[in-house]
């Protein structure tokens, strides 16, 4: 065992017997959280809900593959991934191999969101399972597809079979048994029409579901589901988890050890972004990726931006801890033809150091003043 494991095993152990909070502390080095403590860390760390005006049940961001390769020049690995939103967060999880992920949204919906998927990887042993369950779509007897199949061949099998209404209520069942007894979370009646609805969407959408606005249709210039997942990085490669077992298979056991939190709270709020640092630094974690969608550009617009900097700022950071930001709305230098975004990386570091200089007066200046480019 190294220093620093028996350093936090010991601080623990002293916790614990001096009365201080029991925490979660070092779990092991994170080797997983108990199905008691999950739902109360969740808890501890949330702040109240708030609104935004879009039903984000599949990414608008086709650019999201883009930073893959620059990732991987960069050693994006390990440490503790902090993101927010619904599905594009398990590519990016996927990719950098953190040890805890914890998904930070300003809606409680997504928080359900995440139960509902989280549910979906832990009854699925395999990426073919997990289709099946996520679109109600029955595993024929004889199956043509095997581990090394890409993304491309798991979607066109499914896409030949029909899903099935019968199966929808037998997952559904079993989705809110899963979550209720195994997990013990505390969901009421209302939580469980919203994993309902969303559960809704995917069966009558299928892979067409698409990002949409509240009360709008869905636009069909935004990527579907299938159009998501068969993006393209730099190099011409799939990169989706979907695309790998070995990724899938990462995912569950994170979900399976309670290393996925998804968590209700505002990056400008007074508690879920603080709280969230200051459990890091107690556990004696850092943050590696921060991927942060547009949200920034939202946060400027009602100008909150100086509280989420504050808040930033707060995080326990390294040199190499990285933003992952989509700009979207206005013309830049890693925007590629054919796309409405560009999806751009930052050292947090630098961040810090104008957000300090109060050089970020706009979102254009956010997206331009500094960042890495895809390649040298």
């Amino acid at each position: 065992m190294s220093f620093r494991k028996r350093f936090l095993f010991t601080f623990a152990v002293f916790s614990l017997l001096w009365g201080a909070p029991p925490a979660e502390l070092a779990k092991q080095s994170l080797h997983r959280l108990s199905d008691e403590e999950f739902p109360r860390l969740i808890q501890r760390l949330s702040e109240d809900p708030g609104f935004f005006n879009s039903d984000n049940l599949v990414s608008n961001e086709s650019s999201y593959l883009q930073v893959l390769g620059r990732l991987r020049d960069l050693r994006v690995r390990e440490g503790v991934y902090l993101g927010v939103g619904p599905e594009q967060n398990f590519t990016y999880i996927a990719k950098t191999r953190p040890s805890l992920a914890i998904i930070l949204d300003i809606r409680r919906q997504n928080l359900l969101f995440h139960w509902l998927f989280k549910s979906l990887f832990e009854i699925s042993r395999s990426r073919s399972e997990y289709i099946s369950c996520l679109f109600c779509k029955p595993l024929p007897s004889k199956m043509t597809l095997s581990k090394k199949s890409n993304v491309e061949e798991l979607l066109t099998f499914f896409e030949r079979i029909p899903p099935d209404q019968n199966l929808f209520q037998r997952n559904l069942t079993q989705i809110e048994s899963h979550i209720r007894r195994q997990h013990r979370f505390p969901l009421s009646s209302s939580d469980m029409k919203v994993i309902r609805d969303i559960y809704q969407e995917f069966f009558d959408n299928q892979f067409e579901i698409r990002f949409r606005s509240y009360g709008r249709p869905m636009y069909h210039f935004y990527p579907s589901f299938k159009e998501i997942s068969l993006e393209k990085d730099l190099e011409g490669n799939w990169g989706n988890y979907l695309n790998s077992e070995e990724d899938f298979l990462f995912l569950k056991r994170l979900q399976t050890r309670n290393l996925i939190l998804p968590i209700v709270g505002d990056f400008a709020g007074p508690k879920a972004l603080r709280a969230i640092g200051d459990y890091l630094r107690q556990i004696g974690e850092t943050v590696s990726v921060f991927y942060v969608s547009n949200v920034e550009f939202y946060l400027l617009q009602n100008g909150v931006f100086s509280q989420y900097g504050e808040n930033v700022k707060r995080l326990p950071t390294t040199e190499r801890s990285l933003f992952i930001r989509a700009y979207f709305r206005f013309p830049h230098p890693e925007r590629l033809p054919g796309y409405i975004s560009a999806t751009l990386l930052q050292r947090i570091s630098n961040f810090v150091q104008i957000f300090d200089a109060k050089q970020y007066l706009s979102y254009q200046e956010l997206g331009l003043r500094d960042y890495i480019a895809f390649k040298e």
